[in-house]
């Protein structure tokens, strides 16, 4: 079956799925401030929202469905070539911003940080490797993330991994062998999860550096099932249930039962929550919440950990208490909101409509 013929029903008027812009606005919210919470509690048991991390395999999920959607019907007139330049001109102005960003708040950090402990050499080439997408683990104080100027940017590694295996196989096989791959790393993903000790956490460092690829693996695939077969589910939960349902499994507690509420959430919750939004109906009262979570949510998730890494090195010297904590990071999450619209309108933008410009030019 041609990708031509499943694209039926709903999915062939290209109407703009609303509801999932802003659900991806809430993930990223949640990914904040789980980042926030995780530097205060290295016990997650003591975290209220402690599988904020999940919000990335959402996020996995909801590419496959949207790059199916965007692009299964065109790439094979477009081509690679313009399917990739497509790709980077959407996601990597941000991919440098962040970078940069992350230099800075390592070189000038007024809280703490260790640059005198590498050489000027060694900070160009981790600079490099951050912009280039290149993994690099060797900052020892940060947990050695495969990047350490900016930690969120190992799951933009994996997203292009995911655009380029697409780009050459996904979009050409059939439905058939499309389950098959989905099977096979669902399979791959609860190996993960034992292996790690009943927990999807990894991906972002050196000694997990694989379980990455596992996560990514099935979530885009199974939002490219979602798409190829049709999967929307028609309801009335708009976009306040749907939301509901999201921060359910971001504030799900952690347990010992994670090495199965885990993998159920990201083999079966995150699908059907996809399905649910792109079928749910937008009330006109949420349509600009909506498309301001929506496009919030990418430069927020990219620009956050600046703060993050500032705020931990704050929290090791000051230890503030629980009520001076909560104020903190509700201002902290404001101010990123605030500066991630800020980032938006200025340079990303901006720089993307002249990349848009420049490429229709040649």
């Amino acid at each position: 079956m041609s990708t031509t013929e499943a694209n039926s029903g709903i999915l062939k008027t290209k109407h703009h799925f609303e509801i999932l812009d802003g659900l991806r606005g809430i993930a990223a919210l949640g990914v904040v401030v789980f980042h926030f919470m995780e530097m205060a509690y290295l016990d997650y048991s003591k975290n209220f929202i402690a599988h904020g991390f999940l919000a990335v395999d959402f996020f996995f999920c909801l590419s496959g469905f949207v790059i199916g959607y965007a692009y299964d019907d065109r790439i094979g007139k477009m081509g690679i070539k313009e399917f990739f330049m497509s790709r980077l001109i959407r996601l990597h102005p941000l991919v440098i911003f962040g970078a940069l960003l992350g230099l800075l708040a390592f070189l000038f950090d007024p809280f703490g940080g260790q640059p005198e402990a590498y050489s000027a050499g060694k900070i160009f080439l981790i600079f490099l490797c951050s912009i280039l997408l290149i993994p690099f683990p060797v900052i020892t104080e940060r947990s050695f993330n495969l990047f350490g100027l900016n930690a969120p940017s190992w799951s933009l590694f994996w997203e292009y991994v995911a655009n380029v295996i697409y780009a050459f196989v996904l979009c050409r096989i059939n439905r058939r062998y499309l389950v098959l791959l989905t099977i096979i790393s669902a399979i791959a993903l609860c190996f993960v999860s034992y292996r790690a000790g009943g927990s999807l956490l990894g991906g972002w460092g050196k000694d997990n550096f694989w379980d990455g690829c596992a996560r990514v693996s099935y979530s885009f695939l199974a939002g490219l099932l979602i798409f190829r077969f049709n999967l929307i589910i028609k309801n009335k939960l708009g976009f306040a249930g749907t939301s509901v349902l999201l921060a359910l499994a971001l504030l799900m507690p952690f347990t010992k039962w994670n090495w199965i509420t885990e993998p159920v959430v990201v083999l079966f919750y995150f699908p059907l929550i996809i399905a649910l939004g792109a079928g749910a109906n937008l009330s006109k009262g949420f349509k600009r919440l909506c498309s301001f979570s929506g496009k919030i949510s990418y430069p927020l998730y990219m620009t956050h950990y600046v703060v993050i890494w500032m705020f931990l090195n704050y929290y090791n010297t000051n230890k503030p208490g629980t009520g001076q904590l909560t104020v903190i990071i509700i201002t902290g999450t404001f101010l990123l909101v605030c500066f991630a619209y800020l980032v938006m309108v200025v340079y990303d933008i901006p720089v993307r409509k002249y990349l848009t410009a420049k490429r229709k030019i040649k």
